[in-house]
């Protein structure tokens, strides 16, 4: 059973959009199993950049079948938004090509009004989020009292629960936030309209996948956001609501435990983070500009999805070997490599000290309680050279190339291959 997994190591934004569409030239199905429109991948093809949110990246390839996993929480209006852009690119989005879990859960505009009027009420203490209705959806789901794909195939049904979903949010609204309620009457038909275009697309996805496998297709499960954010080994309260982590695949797309060729882990040349929580190597002033760039470009370091500038810093080794034991990887993905071109030296936190002045190589207690160590740093020469050029390992740069070994010192796992830019062109195989 020729199944890939892609994780993101970090707190995402890890590059792994480009990467989903280089591996997905090898796979016949390209599939997300977690998340929703809170998640972005960037696919830069030629002078076309495409910024995805739901749809699998993989779809740019004509030859792969998307598909969006039970474990999804799902904006129609987003996901029908992308639709049409990808459409307008000349990208084929059809029931033949793209396949939406009956089991998945929808995102309405009441989650959504929810979800930024918990946040607001928060004040000083608010987690970040994007405010897209993720958490307050995967609440109703836990709740049982979710709204699923399912539901937009009998629309009678669905209209009636649309109304009950309201009118329970607009108690909500007015009871504890003191808030105006939302046009009832407008959504429903609004979400109506949403269900009859989504339909034909809507099936048994783990059935299918299923079939695939045995039938030894190659799929590609795509995560989305980082396992830093994973509802379970994240850096809670500071996650998502959704299991990023490669077993999250499993659940996610509802098949069985098979055999993994290979858990791949999209990991950053430095580290980013959108959104409130810990940061152990967090850098400020004109380093974190130099890092994070200034937005002018599309890869700069500003959330796809927010807009919002990404807090930067320091590669941390620590955190990496913590996502290489919870996720298994087999490999690593090193991207923006580019990035650090220019810089006299580098640093990498390879190990933690608390406050007694005792080393941690990894987390005692997972990540919950990072606030309370220092990184501890080693520092390694940088390169001048510009590497947006370079396709080959031997013309790297001594001192890229012996970053990027390095970094598989550190993590204990193998880097593949190194991106070097935002094409899909752009990147170096790294000899094992």
């Amino acid at each position: 059973m020729p199944l890939k997994i892609l994780v993101g190591t970090q707190w995402g934004d890890e590059g792994k959009g480009r990467i989903v569409d280089l591996l997905s030239a090898q796979s016949d199905i390209v599939a997300r199993y977690n998340g929703g429109d809170n998640a972005g991948h960037t696919v830069t093809v030629g002078d076309h950049t495409f910024k995805l949110h739901l749809i699998p990246s993989g779809i740019i390839h004509p030859h792969t079948l998307g598909i969006l996993g039970n474990g999804l929480v799902i904006n129609p209006k987003s996901l029908i938004t992308e639709m049409a852009m990808l459409r307008e690119s000349g990208i084929e989005v059809s029931p033949d090509r793209l396949k939406i879990s009956f089991a998945a859960h929808l995102i309405t505009p009441g989650h959504i009004t929810l979800d930024r009027a918990r946040e607001a009420a928060l004040g000083k203490g608010l987690i970040g989020t994007t405010g897209r209705g993720i958490g307050p959806a995967y609440t109703d789901k836990v709740s049982r009292k979710g709204l699923r794909l399912l539901d937009m195939l009998d629309l009678p049904l669905f209209e009636e629960k649309l109304h009950l979903h309201l009118q329970k949010v607009n108690y909500d609204l007015s009871f504890y936030y003191q808030m105006a309620p939302l046009p009832e009457d407008s959504i429903v038909d609004e979400y109506i309209e949403y269900a009859r275009q989504l339909q034909e697309y809507i099936v048994d996805t783990g059935a299918l996948l299923d079939i695939a496998l045995h039938e030894g297709k190659l799929v590609l499960a795509e995560g989305a956001q980082g396992m830093l954010l994973d509802i379970d080994h994240g850096s809670y309260p500071f996650v998502t609501s959704s299991n990023v982590t490669a077993t999250g695949v499993f659940n996610g797309l509802g098949i069985g435990i098979c055999p993994v060729e290979n858990v791949i882990g999209a990991t950053k040349a430095f580290q980013s983070r959108v959104g409130a929580g810990p940061f152990p190597t967090e850098l400020d002033g004109e380093m974190a500009e130099r890092l994070r760039g200034t937005g002018a470009k599309p890869w700069d370091e500003f959330g796809t999805t927010t807009g919002r500038p990404r807090r930067v810093g320091w590669l941390d080794g620590v955190l990496l070997r913590y996502a290489r034991r919870i996720n298994g990887l087999t490999d690593l993905v090193l991207t923006k490599m580019d990035v650090l071109s220019g810089l006299a030296e580098i640093k990498v936190c390879t190990v933690y000290k608390d406050i007694h002045e005792e080393t941690f190589a990894v987390p005692p207690l997972g990540i919950t309680q990072l606030d309370q160590y220092k990184p501890v740093y080693e520092t390694l020469p940088g390169w001048q050279e510009d590497l947006t050029g370079v396709r080959n390992w031997d013309d790297l740069p001594e001192n890229a190339r012996s970053y990027i070994r390095f970094v598989e010192q550190t993590s204990g796992v193998r880097v593949m291959l190194a991106s070097v830019g935002p094409e899909r062109s752009q990147v170096v195989e790294v000899p094992a």
